[in-house]
């Protein structure tokens, strides 16, 4: 054995427990904790959300796009949302594209883009978990992480699974979560929620399956807060001087990518 030979053995020898383990992890199943275990932790959390009746949260969003050349590019944003049941919420999100304000009071939605000082406003009667379809399935607004804020969050989110795992514990912030990946026919979707007695949601990622590169929506949540009372105005909309005022129609002006950006690998 000459000298080259001999150090490449003892290097692979060094990997060779740290790499059998990762194999035999996602060799066996019997690594993973039972779906049944994943569903569980996901209804606990869907349960102590849906319970809570402020939230008030801050968060950080990174979302990829795959250019024609094939190259993948992450778009990153940061906001905050108070939301009070069962029909008021605000939220605010702004990136380098985009700078965007809501506000729902029950009856009205006002979307106003900071970036363009213009905004749009439609009639929602309703609750919060009504205005979230409305958005998707009239404005084409994904809100993915939406979700995980209905009042039933569960049954939203088991919708179409085909498979469930509690892959462990992870830590986020600081935070021991459990870690849970589910998987559907076009998305694999990971989610990481806080251990104990307060399973709130503190990490999620979603993979298109379906496009070219699996793009990736990770959306972290930075705080949480549910002992919040919001002052009387705090879901009122009060248009800015000269903010020219939008159709509906117009929501795709107020995205969180650049114009140029591939629309076939948004979240």
């Amino acid at each position: 054995m000459n000298f080259e030979t001999s150090v490449s053995a003892r290097q692979g020898a060094r990997r060779a427990p740290w790499v059998l383990s990762a194999a035999l992890l996602l060799a066996v199943p019997g690594a993973w904790a039972q779906a049944g275990d994943a569903k569980a932790m996901l209804k606990a959390m869907s349960d102590y959300v849906g319970r809570q009746k402020t939230i008030e949260l801050s968060f950080d969003s990174d979302i990829e796009v795959i250019t024609p050349s094939l190259e993948k590019i992450q778009f990153t944003n940061s906001g905050e949302a108070l939301l009070q049941r069962p029909n008021k919420l605000r939220a605010h999100r702004v990136g380098g594209y985009a700078d965007v304000a809501l506000s729902f009071d029950g009856k009205t939605v006002s979307i106003l883009g900071k970036h363009l000082n213009a905004y749009t406003q439609f009639d929602a009667p309703g609750s919060v978990d009504q205005l979230f379809e409305a958005l998707r399935a009239g404005h084409g607004v994904a809100l993915p992480f939406a979700d995980l804020l209905l009042t039933n969050s569960y049954e939203a989110l088991v919708a179409g699974v085909m498979e469930a795992k509690h892959v462990g514990r992870g830590v986020i912030d600081g935070r021991e979560c459990e870690h849970l990946a589910f998987r559907n026919f076009d998305t694999d979707w990971q989610l990481w929620v806080e251990a104990g007695a307060s399973p709130i949601p503190r990490k999620m990622v979603i993979t298109s399956k379906t496009l070219n590169s699996a793009p990736q929506y990770t959306l972290r949540v930075k705080t949480w807060k549910t002992d919040v009372k919001p002052a009387p105005d705090a879901f009122v909309f009060v248009p800015p001087a000269k903010a020219q005022r939008l159709s509906p129609d117009a929501l795709i002006g107020l995205d969180e990518l650049p114009a140029e950006a591939s629309t076939g690998a948004r979240k």
